[in-house]
């Protein structure tokens, strides 16, 4: 191992519980020392004729296969992007240049990095986007998908804050029904859940580095063979002319072998990472008799548990607790906390939805620091409750 992934396997040792994986996850040893060449002696541009440059065309070659591999896809189908959010925009907004006609369909909560070209698409461009309310647990009913032609289905395939795995292949059967593309947004799902996209029956998907231990700042688009899309930027012919601009080779070839290890250890890691989660939901129910679980037990994410505190702020209960290091179900904008807009479409009251914490496991995660976690959440929230 180089030096500096050494120095970084130290520093996360000595951190207090990581339990927010969600977010993003610490990028693996084996994968940054896969990385480590590209960041120094082989610096060279992929499209250049040299022996530098034929070493990195080749080095994104493996890790296209590899991506490919863990998603059942072919490598001339995956699309190297700057992140999740430039795939999922990609997808977008590329299906819907040219599209014969301007109606979506979607869920009422999707992230951001969907959501918001869908708007743009409505706002600035006429569309109509339908959004499919969602039960308590946060899922589609495909059934809900109303009749009419459509250009584009896009839908989250597990939800960044519940967990929950959408009913992807049947949805994706009645946006085929009517005409329209199928786009997932797979950030949460790759290298936790199995993912096969002809299983699944999508057209394009989305891939986020970060949440499978890779870098930040690199992703991939799953492009069907013969789908139509339109390039967002512009420039050279990179990428099959749908991403132009040199390629992140040190990134991608991170990509690659996070990819090849989500592979290998995924299995194994989801039966230990779900024994985990429900140990810390018994010792925190234990400790916290009216804990509220939003995450279900099953269709979800193996890592990912979801329960709000009533009476409290999730980001109380977190800062009186700094030796856990996780996230709420809310956003704060000048001082002001506001509920997750998807717990609000899960139904669930604003006063609730403020004291939710969204607990994400990873590889990281012991049952000795599921334990400490759960003894320090449990006090914090019993020091934020109000008194009387």
């Amino acid at each position: 191992m180089n030096g500096a992934a050494a120095a970084g396997g130290a520093a996360e040792s000595a951190a207090p519980p990581f339990l927010d994986h969600n977010a993003t996850t610490p990028v693996a040893p084996e994968v940054a020392d896969r990385m480590w060449p590209f960041l120094t002696e082989a610096f060279g541009n992929p499209s250049s004729p040299t022996p530098q440059g034929r070493r990195a065309a080749r080095a994104v070659a493996e890790a296209r296969e590899q991506l490919a591999a863990l998603i059942g896809a072919h490598p001339d189908e995956i699309v190297f992007t700057g992140g999740g959010t430039e795939a999922s925009n990609l997808a977008v907004r590329g299906a819907a240049a040219g599209a014969e006609h301007r109606r979506a369909v979607t869920s009422a909560v999707e992230h951001p990095a969907t959501a918001a070209p869908l708007a743009h698409l409505r706002e600035v461009h006429g569309w109509r986007v339908d959004e499919l309310g969602v039960d308590a647990e946060a899922r589609i009913d495909p059934a809900e998908v109303s009749a009419g032609p459509l250009a584009l289905g896009t839908l989250i395939l597990a939800h960044n804050e519940v967990g929950t795995v959408q009913p992807m292949a049947a949805f994706a059967e009645a946006v085929r029904a009517r005409g329209g593309l199928v786009h997932a947004d797979g950030a949460q799902a790759v290298g936790k859940i199995p993912v096969d996209v002809d299983a699944l029956g999508v057209d394009l998907l989305s891939v986020a580095a970060h949440k499978l231990y890779g870098p930040k700042g690199v992703g991939a688009l799953y492009v069907r063979r013969g789908t139509r899309l339109a390039p967002v930027l512009r420039g050279a012919g990179q990428e099959g002319g749908l991403r132009p601009g040199t390629e992140n080779v040190a990134g991608i070839v991170g990509l690659g072998a996070a990819a090849a290890l989500a592979g290998a250890v995924m299995e194994a890691e989801s039966v230990r990472q779900e024994a985990l989660r429900e140990l810390l939901w018994t010792e925190l129910r234990s400790r916290i008799p009216d804990l509220v679980r939003i995450s279900p037990r099953a269709a979800a994410l193996p890592n990912t548990l979801m329960a709000a505190v009533p009476g409290t702020l999730g980001a109380s209960v977190l800062e009186a607790a700094p030796g856990v290091a996780a996230s709420t179900g809310s956003a704060c904008h000048a001082g002001v906390h506001a509920p997750s807009a998807a717990l609000i479409a899960m139904g669930f009251e604003p006063a609730l939805a403020l004291g939710a914490l969204r607990l994400s496991l990873g590889r990281s995660t012991t049952e000795a620091g599921v334990r400490g976690a759960a003894d320090s959440l449990a006090r914090a929230a019993a020091a934020s409750r109000p008194a009387g």
